[in-house]
C-alpha cells in the first residue's frame, strides 16, 4: 500500500541510532518499505558515530548518553539545547506525518513532538516501560498527548502497560522481519558444520536477555549430550556471572562470536539446530523469536508477556518459566529427543513468520497515518 498520496514522513528514534536495538531496527526497516512504496522518509535521532549508520536520509540529533532501564542500557540524548535545531529542521522537512518511538524516553522525541504542526503519531514499543513514567515523567507525557493524533504499540503487553498509564485508543500493530533474507539461498556456516548439534543464543550482554540461565541448563545438557555447542552471538561481553558459570562448571564447547553483521546473522539462525532465548522480562515483543521462526527453527524461550504474544506453546516452541534452568534444560532435551517435534514446531514458525511481513506491517501503519491525517485535519 502507497497511501492516497506520496507523503513526507519525519521517523524519530529516541535511541542511539549508530547502536543496535530493536527499536532501530523497526525504524530503519519501516524507513526501507515506505521509500520502496515512493514516499519521502527521513530518519532523526541521536547518533554516537555518523559513519555507522549506512543511511542517507539519516539527520542526526545530538550525542547519546547511557541510562539505565530496565535491565539494560539505554543510550539517549537530553540535549534540550538542539530544540532551536529541531524547530529549523521541522520548518524545513515540511513533514505530512511525524513519527515518534518512545516518545518520552528522549528529549530527542519529546522536543520535535513539543514543536511539531502536522499530523503526530507515536510508536509505544516498552514494557514495562521506562522508569520516567514513575518519576513525574507522566505529567509530562500528559501535557504533550493532544499533540498525538495517532497513538501504535507493537504487542499486547506495550498496550496493556502504556493504556493504564496514558489511558486512550491505540491501534496495536507488531514489529515487523524482512523476511525474504530469510527465505533466500543461505548457507550455514561450514566451521560449525562437523556433526555437533548448535545451541543459539543472539541478544546483548544484557542480564535480562538471561545467558546465565541458559548457561546452567547448558551445563546439565552437556552430561548426556557432549556432542551439543552453544554459540552466543551479539554486541558485548559475557558479565563476571556467566565467566564464573563456565569456569565452575567446566563447561565446554561454548562459542563466543560477538557481535555480528545483518548478513551474519541470518547465518548463525541458518546455522542453529535450536534457537534459545531465556530472557527474564522487560520485552515488549519477541523480533528474535520471529526471526528464529523465519529461518525454520524450533525455539525454547521464555514464557514472559511479550514472547508469549508472538510464540504459542508447543505449537511454533517451547515456552518455560523465565529463570528456571531446569525446565529450560528439560524443554531442549524434549527436541534434541525428538526430531519429527523439532520438524513439526519449525514448519509452523515458518507459516507464523509470514505474519510479521513488513509489506504487511508497513501496510497497516500507513492505513494508520491516513486516519490520523483525516484526524488532525478535522475530516475525521
Amino acid at each position: 500500500m502507497s497511501g492516497d498520496r506520496l507523503l513526507r514522513i519525519g521517523l524519530i528514534s529516541p535511541y542511539d541510532f549508530a547502536s543496535p536495538g530493536g527499536v532501530q531496527s523497526h525504524i530503519r526497516e519501516l524507513a526501507s518499505q515506505f521509500r520502496d512504496w515512493g514516499h519521502r522518509v527521513r530518519i532523526i535521532g541521536p547518533c554516537s558515530d555518523r559513519s555507522e549508520v549506512n543511511d542517507k536520509g539519516f539527520i542526526p540529533m545530538g550525542k547519546p548518553i547511557s541510562l539505565p532501564s530496565r535491565g539494560s542500557i539505554a543510550r539517549v540524548s537530553i540535549a534540550i539545547w538542539l530544540r532551536p535545531r529541531m524547530a529549523k529542521l521541522l520548518e524545513s522537512e515540511r513533514f505530512d506525518v511525524v513519527h515518534v518511538h518512545e516518545p518520552f524516553a528522549s528529549y530527542v522525541c519529546l522536543g520535535i513532538l513539543s514543536q511539531s504542526q502536522t499530523t503526530n503519531v507515536a510508536t509505544f514499543h516498552a514494557y514495562p516501560g521506562s522508569r520516567l513514567y514513575h518519576i513525574g515523567g507522566s505529567m509530562i507525557a500528559k501535557r504533550y498527548l493532544p499533540k498525538l493524533h495517532g497513538r501504535i504499540t507493537v504487542s499486547q503487553p506495550a498496550l496493556d502497560y502504556i493504556s493504564n498509564i496514558l489511558p486512550g485508543s491505540y491501534d496495536l500493530i507488531p514489529n515487523g522481519l524482512a523476511i525474504k533474507q530469510f527465505q533466500d539461498s543461505i548457507n550455514p556456516l561450514e566451521q560449525y558444520q562437523d556433526g555437533m548439534i548448535n545451541l543459539l543464543f543472539l541478544g546483548r550482554s544484557d542480564k535480562r536477555k538471561g545467558l546465565k540461565y541458559l548457561l546452567l541448563a547448558y551445563s546439565q545438557l552437556k552430561w548426556d549430550w557432549p556432542n551439543l555447542r552453544l554459540i552466543v552471538a551479539g554486541p558485548g561481553n559475557p558479565d563476571g556471572e556467566c565467566q564464573r558459570i563456565i569456569a565452575e562448571r567446566g563447561i565446554e564447547d561454548v562459542v563466543f562470536v560477538g557481535e555480528v553483521s545483518d548478513e551474519d546473522k541470518v547465518r548463525y539462525y541458518v546455522t542453529a539446530d535450536i534457537y534459545c532465548s531465556p530472557a527474564t522480562g522487560g520485552e515488549s515483543f519477541g523480533i528474535v523469536l520471529v526471526e528464529g521462526m523465519a529461518a525454520g527453527k524450533p525455539i525454547v524461550a521464555s514464557d514472559i508477556p511479550g514472547y508469549a504474544s508472538v510464540l504459542r506453546d508447543g505449537v511454533e516452541g517451547i515456552l518455560v518459566p523465565p529463570k528456571d534452568y531446569t525446565k529450560l534444560a528439560e524443554s531442549i532435551a524434549k527436541l534434541l529427543q525428538d526430531p519429527q517435534m523439532r520438524d513439526r514446531l519449525a514448519r509452523n514458525g515458518l507459516q507464523r513468520a509470514q505474519d510479521f511481513r513488513w509489506e504487511n506491517v508497513a501496510d497497516r501503519v500507513m492505513a494508520h497515518y491516513q486516519v490520523a491525517i483525516e484526524k488532525a485535519n478535522g475530516t475525521a
